[in-house]
C-alpha cells in the first residue's frame, strides 16, 4: 500500500491492511516484557537497548507486514525518528495504561485521557490499540467493585473515542485466572475467551486482537458469536505452534489475520550489533514470509459481508 493509500483509509482497517483486506501485524509494543527478556539473556536494559531493539525490528520487518503495533513510550519515537517504518506499513499504537493497576491481585482497566484516539493520530497512528484483561467467569462478591463492567466501560469509551476522531479501534483482550482457584481447564480457558469476545463484539470495535480459543471447535464458536473482525495474537508461542494456530484461526474462525509478536523476532533480543542484524533478516523476515502465505486464501477479509 502506498503512503497516499494509507492516507486515504484513514478512519478504517485499510489503513493497516493488504490489498485483499487481511492482516499481516507486528508486534512490538512490549514494554516490562521486553524488560524481561532482556533480563532473561543477562542484560539490565537501557532505555536506549529498548528502543535499538524496537528500531532494529521495524527496519527488518515493516517492509513485509501489513502493520506494525508499537507502544508509545520507547517504540513510537524511536522508530519514527529513525526513519524505521516502511512506507505503505500502518502503525498501530498501544493506549492502554502502562501499569494497570490491580483489585485484589485481579488486573484492573482504566484509561488515561490524554492517552486518547487524538493523541495517537496526532503522532502519526493508523489506529488505536487498547489492551484489557476479562474473565466473565468472575463473581462479584458483596462490597466488591464489578470488574468486568468497569472494563467493558473503558472499551465503550475507547471505541466511542475513536469512531468521533475517525481512526480504527483495535481492542485486545487477555484472559486471566481468578485468584485462589485452580488452573483453568482447557474447556474453561476456551468458554472465558468465547464469553469474553461475545460481550466485546456488543461494543462494535473495528477489531477484536483475541487468543487462541485451543482448537477448532473453540474458532468455530468464535465465528459464530463475532460480529467485528478478529485477528489471532501469539502470545510468545514458538513459531512452528504459531503457524497452525493461524491456520486454524483463519479456517474454522474467519479470522482475517494476525498480530504477531515474539513468536517472529523474540531470538534477537539475545543478540547484538551484526548478530541481531543476520537473525532478523535471514530468520524473522522468512517467518513473517512464512505467516503471511500461511493465511493467504485462508483470511476472512475485513470488509467481507
Amino acid at each position: 500500500m502506498s503512503p497516499t493509500a494509507v492516507q486515504e483509509n484513514a478512519g478504517t482497517l485499510a489503513a493497516i491492511a493488504d490489498a485483499d483486506g487481511t492482516l499481516a501485524i507486528i508486534a512490538m509494543d512490549q514494554r516490562n516484557t521486553l524488560r524481561r527478556m532482556f533480563t532473561a539473556v543477562g542484560v539490565e536494559a537501557t532505555i536506549d537497548d529498548l528502543r535499538q531493539a524496537k528500531i532494529d525490528v521495524a527496519q527488518h520487518l515493516t517492509p513485509h507486514a501489513t502493520g506494525i503495533l508499537l507502544d508509545p513510550d520507547f517504540g513510537v519515537p524511536a522508530v519514527r525518528d529513525s526513519g524505521a517504518l516502511a512506507p505503505g506499513c500502518g502503525l498501530l499504537v498501544a493506549a492502554e495504561p502502562s501499569d494497570r493497576g490491580t483489585y485484589t491481585g485481579e488486573p484492573r482497566s482504566h484509561r488515561i485521557a490524554e492517552q486518547n484516539a487524538t493523541w495517537v493520530r496526532d503522532m502519526g497512528g493508523s489506529a488505536v490499540k487498547f489492551l484489557v484483561m476479562m474473565n466473565p467467569a468472575r463473581t462479584i462478591g458483596a462490597g466488591e467493585p464489578d470488574l468486568t463492567a468497569e472494563t467493558l466501560q473503558v472499551v465503550r469509551e475507547v471505541v466511542e473515542d475513536c469512531r468521533a476522531v475517525g481512526i480504527p479501534s483495535v481492542i485486545e483482550n487477555l484472559i486471566y485466572a481468578l485468584p485462589g482457584s485452580e488452573p483453568m481447564t482447557p474447556q474453561q480457558r476456551e468458554d472465558a475467551i468465547v464469553e469474553s469476545a461475545i460481550l466485546l463484539t456488543e461494543l462494535n470495535p473495528d477489531l477484536l486482537k483475541l487468543e487462541y480459543p485451543g482448537s477448532a471447535a473453540g474458532c468455530r464458536r468464535l465465528a459464530d458469536v463475532l460480529t467485528v473482525p478478529w485477528a489471532v495474537l501469539s502470545a510468545g508461542v514458538d513459531f512452528d505452534t504459531f503457524t497452525d494456530v493461524i491456520k486454524v484461526s483463519c479456517d474454522d474462525g474467519g479470522a482475517s489475520g494476525f498480530i504477531a509478536g515474539r513468536s517472529v523476532w523474540k531470538e534477537s533480543i539475545g543478540l547484538v550489533g551484526e548478530e541481531r542484524q543476520k537473525f532478523l533478516a535471514e530468520v524473522a523476515v522468512p517467518r513473517l514470509t512464512n505467516l503471511r502465505e500461511a493465511i493467504a486464501g485462508r483470511a476472512r477479509p475485513w470488509n467481507a459481508s
